[in-house]
Order: structure tokens, then C-alpha cells, then sequence
């Protein structure tokens, strides 16, 4: 996932001062998740949206006093649809990128990134070099900086590239992959608290290029709308500040995501 949290800590001095508001108050601020990313996004079982980003959003829009709808987009259309004006951000532990750059503008961010390769437990893999894993089946979910990790570098393996982590991690359980590339986060949570990721174990060094890692996890806005995405750090340098920010940190984590540590 993706120093990452430098720059909001320069902006400290904005958690002293009021938060403005970043729309009328009667218009509704309308961010954009997944929907399918435990335990970033994800639904209950009554159909309702949870997770941290969820709860990263709700308290940001509480610190500007507007209101705000969630809505789930399927990954590869996330970008475009909030380009098309369906949403006005985007809170889906999107990695900073200079690709992603080109067509969006993001605040500064709210998680570190890395990413990690994942095996089954038995797996005798220590080497995740290509050259060491030509022949080898990966996987990755597609439209992601993990895929486009694998595509690059890993010309001389079988990559496959799934719609979303969840069909991933389903084949990697299966027998059906090598190995499989994902965000340190999600993956440390699958492989430490669900039934089907304890077959699993994360191998090999944390993979840290800022190429594919980008910057850190940030927020996504339209590249017009550098007031909302100002507001929106204001905001997010005062949950820091406050305590807030941690106290959802805890709920989800047993690790400072700002840190990895």
C-alpha cells in the first residue's frame, strides 16, 4: 500500500483551524468504494456498505459538517464514472500513482503502501525473482497496481488477472495459482482473520517501488475540483490530529497503517 504521510503532517496547523464546509449545506458530498475490498470496503450481510474506508469517509464529511452517500462501482469503471461526474471522490485504498495522476488529482494520504506476494502454506517458494518464477502461475485483480506489477515484470509467467481480490484469493485457495500479488493490508488481514485465508501466508520482501506503489493511498477527485480535494485534506489532517483517524485504525488493524509498523 502505499514517507507517506509526510505532507499531512506539514499540514498540522490546519487542524487548528475550522474545517470548512466543502459544499452548500444542502447538497450531499457523493464518494465512490468498491464494495469489495475487506477490510477497506466491503457489504454486510443486511446489504449495507462498511469497512475503513467507509467509516474514513463518514468521519471526514462529520469534520466539514456536509452530508454524504456511499456508492459501489466496480473497480475498472471507478476512475472513468467519477470523471463522468457519477460521484464527486473516490475512498477506495486507490494507490497513488503517476499513471493515475494523468487523469485524477488525490489528496494526500490517508494509508502507507506495499504490496506482498501470498502462498499457499506449504508452498516451497522463497525466491520471487522472474527469473525464479518463470513458469509459474500468478494472479492479481485486474486494473490494479499489483496486476500491473506482475504484467511488467513477469513476462516469462502465467499471470492471471481476476475482476476482483475476492475470485484471486478463491483461486489461490484452490490450487488454482503459484502465488498471488496483493496490498500488504488486505492480505495480512485474509491470511490472520478469515477461515479460507489460513491456508495462506505472505512470502518473499515487501514490494515498495513507488513506480507500482505510487505514493501512499489517497483520495480521489476530478482535476477541477482542487477546492473539494484542499477541504478534504483539511478535514483529514484533523481526524489525524484529533485522535479519530486512530481510533478507526484500531477497529480494523493491529498495525499503524500510516506506518506499516
Amino acid at each position: 500500500m502505499r514517507n507517506t504521510f509526510c505532507s499531512l503532517a506539514l499540514t498540522a496547523l490546519l487542524a487548528s483551524l475550522p474545517v470548512h464546509q466543502a459544499q452548500a449545506k444542502d447538497t450531499t458530498l457523493r464518494i465512490a468504494t468498491e464494495g469489495a475490498y475487506p477490510p477497506f470496503n466491503y457489504y454486510t450481510p443486511d446489504g449495507q456498505l462498511a469497512g475503513f474506508d467507509i467509516d474514513i469517509g463518514r468521519a471526514l464529511c462529520d469534520k466539514m459538517a456536509i452530508k454524504c452517500t456511499f456508492v459501489a462501482q466496480d473497480w475498472e469503471g471507478i476512475i472513468p464514472a467519477l470523471l463522468a461526474g457519477k460521484y464527486d471522490a473516490v475512498i477506495a485504498s486507490m494507490f497513488i500513482t503517476e499513471k493515475r495522476k494523468e487523469k485524477v488529482d488525490f489528496t494526500e494520504p490517508y494509508q502507507k503502501s506495499a504490496m506482498t506476494f501470498v502462498v499457499p502454506k506449504e508452498s516451497k517458494l522463497t525466491d520471487f525473482s522472474p527469473s525464479a518464477m518463470a513458469g509459474k502461475t500468478i494472479g492479481a485483480q485486474g486494473a490494479t497496481t499489483q496486476g500491473d506489477y506482475l504484467s511488467a515484470l513477469y513476462p516469462d509467467s502465467d499471470v492471471r488477472l481476476y475482476p476482483t481480490q475476492d475470485a484471486v484469493n478463491l483461486d489461490l485457495v484452490s490450487g488454482r495459482l503459484d502465488a498471488q500479488v496483493g496490498d500488504i493490508i488486505p492480505m495480512l488481514n485474509w491470511v490472520e482473520k478469515s477461515q479460507d485465508g489460513n491456508c495462506c501466508k505472505l512470502a518473499g520482501e515487501l514490494i515498495t517501488d513507488p513506480k507500482y506503489v505510487g505514493e501512499g493511498v489517497g483520495i480521489a477527485v476530478r482535476q477541477e475540483d482542487d477546492k473539494l480535494r484542499l477541504q478534504l485534506n483539511q478535514a483529514l489532517a484533523a481526524l489525524v490530529a484529533d485522535g479519530t483517524y486512530q481510533k478507526i485504525n484500531d477497529k480494523y488493524f493491529s498495525l499503524n497503517i500510516l506506518t506499516l509498523e
